[in-house]
């Protein structure tokens, strides 16, 4: 298999090296970005950002389920961007 894989690759390599080195760097694009040191902190920001930001209430003592800020212990904070 890895023959036939090795021999596929040299025959395109030397009918159309272009097109062979556009398929590599087009893989690089999907497979990279995991390790890049950016897409851990993309990661986080992602999950600390709300879907649905609240909408603030009046609060007049009797709601007592609605949180007074909407920093309010919900989801993770932002507090290690901050110190970046």
């Amino acid at each position: 298999m890895a023959v036939r894989l090795g021999a596929l690759l040299k025959n395109a390599w030397d009918k159309e090296p272009v097109l062979v080195v556009s398929f590599v760097i087009g893989g690089l694009a999907i497979i990279m970005p995991p390790f890049s040191p950016y897409f851990k902190y993309s990661v986080m920001i992602n999950e600390a950002t709300p879907y649905n930001y609240p909408v603030p209430v009046r609060d007049d003592g009797n709601v007592p389920d609605v949180p007074s800020h909407a920093q309010d212990p919900q989801g993770p904070s932002l507090e290690w961007l901050k110190k970046l």
